[in-house]
């Protein structure tokens, strides 16, 4: 089975033998996968919808395609069995792993949206651009996304449809802000929204959302247009890559809204107020650190979320998309 994964894992993931524990079988033949990012439990997930037409939605990272080959095996999903991946977006942790599983799984079929179809075939310039971003925590994190013939690829639009088999199905739809080709995904049979990094990151040990504003495409409106989008579908449950299955679909969205508008506020406050970026970041985190104690004091929890969905990382894509929105208009004199 190794030898279809092209990106040998790190040290510390420990693949040879991946935790029973590390898969939640979360009813309706749905399993989340933990993907052991960067050796971390319970930041990444990946789900599989076991049927008669088997659907990973998320890969994680090329450095966790082994991983979720062997527990996809524990779960019956064979090399020959795998029908359908499906990625929100091809940011790295959630679609890393895509030309190591579709080498690995001969018969898969990956979708994307129509904006990142092209870098899963062609991966050379997303993958340059984040070893630039990432440095030398890029190999031990993530891994190079390797090639997926583009003759594998369903391309995504607007809305689309991947049929699970017996007549089950997952609805797709663009739903960008976080990324300009993320779309969100709800299952017919169980009503779960899929959800991505749309409504930002879930922290189950302390029940905090958390933001996921990255550069180079967040955009508060889209954003706030992709969480109204969510509110609309009526989900019975979310399901958050990062990280796990959330039934409190409304106080969570809201929470989520709240959240960003709080980001964006404590990111313009410090860009008033400090003389330069560095210090900028240290005001928000700062600032952060006061007003979200919980997430803190819990033992590891914050120092594994910086690295998946890091306070400078937020801030910068704030900060680009406070650059780039057009000059509010001046009132006539």
């Amino acid at each position: 089975m190794q030898s279809a994964l092209k990106n040998a894992p790190v040290e510390n993931l420990n693949t040879d033998s991946p935790a029973d524990h590390d898969i939640v079988d979360l009813g309706g033949d749905v399993f989340m996968i933990d993907t052991r990012m960067g050796g971390h439990g319970g930041i990444t997930a990946s789900y599989l919808i076991r049927g008669s037409r088997p659907c990973l939605i998320e890969t994680g990272t090329a450095r966790s395609a082994p991983i979720v080959a062997q527990q996809l095996l524990k779960l019956g999903v064979g090399p020959a069995d795998l029908a359908t991946i499906v990625v929100t977006h091809i940011h790295l942790d959630h679609a890393g792993g895509v030309g190591d599983l579709a080498a690995h799984f001969p018969g898969v079929k990956v979708a994307v949206h129509e904006r990142g179809a092209r870098h899963l075939a062609d991966p050379a310039k997303l993958v340059a651009s984040a070893h630039r971003v990432f440095g030398e925590t890029m190999d031990r994190l993530f891994g190079d996304l390797l090639p997926t013939p583009s003759e594998r690829l369903l391309v995504l639009g607007d809305t689309g449809s991947i049929d699970l088999g017996d007549g089950r199905s997952l609805s797709t739809f663009h739903n960008p802000g976080h990324a300009s080709h993320h779309v969100g995904l709800v299952d017919s049979l169980t009503g779960d929204l899929y959800t991505g990094d749309a409504a930002g990151v879930y922290v189950p040990e302390t029940a905090e959302v958390r933001p996921a504003t990255p550069p180079p495409d967040f955009d508060l409106q889209l954003t706030l247009s992709s969480l109204a989008r969510m509110r609309d579908v009526r989900a019975s449950r979310l399901l958050f890559s990062h990280y796990g299955p959330v039934t409190d679909v409304s106080d969570t969205l809201d929470a989520s809204e709240a959240e960003l508008h709080y980001w964006v506020e404590a990111v313009a406050a410090a860009r008033d107020q400090a003389p330069d970026i560095d210090h900028a970041i240290a005001l928000v985190r700062e600032r952060d650190r006061q007003d979200h104690p919980s997430f803190y004091s819990a033992d590891n929890v914050a120092e594994k979320f910086e690295e998946l969905s890091g306070i400078e990382s937020n801030f910068m894509g704030v900060s680009r998309w406070m650059d780039l929105r057009p000059a509010d208009p001046q009132p006539p004199q």
